[in-house]
């Protein structure tokens, strides 16, 4: 790798991890990615959410310098993909959605070779690796061959490697994608502990729960645009407010129970498929007490009340008018066939 003046490369340098401006790629006639604007601010997690397709992958690859940008701009902590391509090189680490790990090799050394192939001295790159492996839990399988490991083992040992020379920025494509439910968690949590150690990681999903968990802030993004962004409670307060729930224990109170819920909250209550089960915006929080002693006064028993948000799933589909699962696309195997950039 060659060497950069340190100066250059400090990322201490703004409040911006990325800035990104009108970012345009077109494959063919497919205009894969329409005038993306994303900023990013150091030491945050920040979530790309949208279906197969929507764009994602590509401008991760553009700001990562492995594609270039049709039309727009990127910097990365200051510094112009295409123009500083080699400086921000060094400021970054990419995970992709399919593990890049050799499976002919022991776990050991795959992160070995990274390291060396980083500049790493021979005792380096043995510590790193052993290091990394502890830090991923893999220290067991340390020298079990690849193709024993389970997809979870790969992805983790995949993320491992990005971080051999300890980049201030991390792009996470879909770095949950095939793993068990379990698998996941123990990625959300080396995630948030890297951002905790001063990393800044913009992560793309297809996964709700994932962006909700993760994401400081998330940018919603369909057919190359982005279409909301903003914090997940902001997102969610974008599509309406929270609902009351209520379950009336005796299915013969259904009725008055929400001739008083339309009467207190002053709101049109709606029956829930649910036996028994009322459901209510609540536009004003207040009013909830005056709800529950107006049911309590007329005997009307409860057996459950809750507050529920909108979730991620309903913003999703009032922006775009589709489930983020639904619009599965061909972004991958065009952008597998794209131009490389040039540096």
């Amino acid at each position: 790798m060659d060497r950069v003046n340190k100066k250059k490369m400090d990322p201490n340098n703004g409040d911006w991890a990325v800035e990104a401006s009108g970012l345009v790629k077109m494959f063919g006639n497919n205009r894969a990615v329409d005038g993306v604007d994303l900023k990013v601010r150091t030491g945050s997690i920040y979530g790309v959410l949208g279906p197969n397709g929507a764009g994602k992958t590509t401008t991760i690859r553009m700001l990562a310098t492995l594609l270039r940008p049709d039309a727009g701009s990127a910097r990365i902590f200051g510094h112009d993909v295409v123009k500083e391509s080699q400086i921000v090189r060094q400021l970054i680490g990419v995970t992709g959605q399919y593990a890049s790990v050799d499976e002919s090799l022991s776990a050991t050394e795959n992160l070995i070779i990274f390291s060396r192939l980083l500049g790493l001295g021979r005792a380096e790159a043995r510590r790193k690796a052993a290091d990394l492996l502890e830090e991923f839990g893999l220290t067991e399988a340390a020298k079990r061959p690849l193709k024993n490991f389970s997809g979870g083992m790969r992805r983790r040992l995949d993320l491992a490697a990005s971080l051999i020379a300890q980049p201030p920025l991390i792009f996470l494509d879909e770095p949950t994608t095939g793993l068990d439910p379990r698998t996941r968690a123990q990625m959300w949590d080396t995630i948030r502990r890297l951002v905790k150690t001063g990393s800044t990681v913009l992560l793309t999903t297809q996964y709700l729960d994932e962006a909700d968990q993760l994401a400081d802030r998330i940018a919603v993004i369909d057919h190359g645009i982005v279409v909301a962004e903003g914090t997940v409670n902001e997102l969610k307060a974008s599509v309406g407010t929270s609902s009351l729930h209520l379950r009336v224990s005796n299915a013969e109170d259904i009725q008055d129970a929400r001739r008083i819920i339309e009467q207190v909250l002053k709101v049109q209550a709606s029956l829930s498929s649910e036996a028994g089960k009322l459901t209510a915006p609540m536009a004003n929080a207040d009013l909830v007490t005056d709800l529950l002693i107006a049911l309590r006064s007329t005997g009307i028993r409860l057996d459950e009340v809750s507050v529920q948000k909108p979730t991620l799933d309903e913003v999703f589909l009032t922006i775009t008018g589709h489930g983020v699962k639904e619009d599965a696309s061909v972004e991958s195997d065009v952008s597998n066939k794209a131009e490389v950039a040039r540096v």
